[in-house]
């Protein structure tokens, strides 16, 4: 038993898990380069080795002949009798090779393809590991800056994060640890190259996916999400179970889970919202914490048209336009905003299409209809006006008249007297004049 042989295959298959029947094929590999090194020639050489003993045999396959013209694939009968007793003319005879008897030059050969197929099989372990983290979230250690692009240890490998995949205002410290997405995996010569992403949709949702119980057990269901890396994301959640709130589940109690998330985004804005199956409830929801007075929705032509309150325009747009550019992913409507001044004036809009469902009271409240309820009201209560009696109505009348009479008494004296007085003025306009 070569236990030294033994020892040495457990020790690479633990560190670098590669399988003990690679590395017995790498050393059958290696005997066989070493043999035709030494010999010239090996197409008749095989080597055998026992997987429990890792004791190994190599010998040459050699024809008995009664003359010798190649002593590597021919033998003497006389020699091949030494070997068997039974050998005759024709006969195939097993001729043992020592590997002592191999030069340096053909134990170096042997030895580096050995140390190749280990290289190569540690690289196609590592590939083929981090091929099925592709797509998810896997935490890192900052290595250092390489130019633009940042260096990660991911462990057995480095991830790179371009400049386009960095979320801007972002600073990592060296030995810093983050969470990254696993964009993708090339297998290049000198091992496995690794793409990874700070900005992809996907890394919010296997956060939450890793955060939250019912998202990972298929209770809760994220159905779309759009991101602005760094800025705000926004996400629609559906929950399976009718007893189960989606939104509450993936906010926790007083906020707990989602600030865990926004933590690790570096305090990137996360808005939770309620998947729905009508279009016009999903781009209401989406647009939030906008208000809506009505959405025309085209599932076809997959376009929007959407009335908000004139002092909500702006909400519903955001900040350059935020707000409605992750509605319009979200949803996978083009949405128009109007408000309702606008709606008024632009062709398309029918204002009272949508009057009709943002007036609460319905189509009987028209112009003077709250003045008319409102006394049938009084009339219910038993708070009438009082009606004037008949003896009530002459009064009136005769004071009536007995005031029109003095009027017309007042104003023929007034008349009169200008007439009266005039003479008395022209008097003493003349005795003025005389003195």
């Amino acid at each position: 038993m070569n236990k030294e042989l033994m020892e040495a295959l457990d020790i690479l298959e633990k560190e670098k898990e590669i399988s003990k029947e690679t590395l017995f094929e790498a050393i059958e590999n290696s005997l066989i380069t070493a043999c035709k090194n030494h010999f010239g020639k090996a197409d008749n050489v095989k080597v055998e080795i026992d997987r429990e003993t890792c004791d190994f045999l190599c010998y040459a396959e050699k024809e008995v002949v009664e003359e010798v013209e190649d002593d590597c694939t021919q033998i003497s009968l006389e020699d091949a009798l030494k070997i068997s007793k039974r050998a005759q003319l024709g006969d195939i005879v097993h001729v043992e090779i020592k590997s002592k008897e191999f030069g340096r030059i053909a134990t170096q050969n042997a030895k580096n393809v050995i140390l190749q197929k280990i290289r190569e099989e540690e690289r196609s372990v590592i590939y083929n590991q981090y091929y099925e983290k592709e797509k998810d979230v896997i935490t890192g250690i900052v290595q250092r800056y390489v130019g633009r692009n940042i260096s990660i240890n991911l462990g057995k490998a480095d991830g790179i994060i371009n400049e386009s995949e960095q979320v801007k205002g972002e600073i990592f410290k060296p030995t810093e640890r983050i969470k990254v997405y696993i964009l993708e995996v090339k297998n290049t010569p000198k091992g496995p190259r690794i793409l990874v992403s700070r900005t992809h949709p996907e890394l919010v949702k296997r956060l939450f996916e890793a955060e939250v119980t019912e998202i990972k057990d298929g209770t809760v269901e994220i159905k779309s999400i759009a991101r602005e890396a760094g800025s705000r994301t926004k996400m629609a959640v559906w929950s399976n179970n009718p007893n189960v709130d989606a939104v509450g589940a993936c906010v926790g109690i007083n906020g707990t889970r989602v600030n865990a998330i926004v933590e690790e985004l570096r305090g990137e804005k996360i808005d939770i919202i309620n998947w729905d199956e009508n279009p016009g409830n999903l781009i209401q929801n989406a647009l939030s914490p906008a208000k809506i007075v009505a959405v025309f929705a085209d599932p076809d032509e997959k376009t929007a048209k959407v009335v908000v309150p004139d002092y909500q325009l702006s909400l519903a747009i955001g900040k350059e336009g935020q707000n409605a550019r992750l509605a319009a992913r979200l949803t996978g409507y083009k949405i128009d905003i109007k408000s309702e001044t606008q709606a008024k004036d632009a062709p398309g809009f029918r204002y009272e299409d949508y009057m009709d469902e943002y007036d609460e009271y319905g189509e009987d409240y028209e112009a003077g209809g709250y003045e008319e309820e409102a006394f049938e009201e009084t009339d219910e209560a038993g708070i009438n006006e009082p009606e004037e009696t008949e003896a009530e109505e002459i009064e009136a009348a005769e004071t009536v008249e007995t005031e029109t009479e003095e009027i017309e008494e007042i104003e023929e004296i007034e008349a009169e007297e200008p007439s009266e007085a005039e003479p008395a003025y022209a008097d003493d306009e003349e005795e003025a004049a005389e003195e």
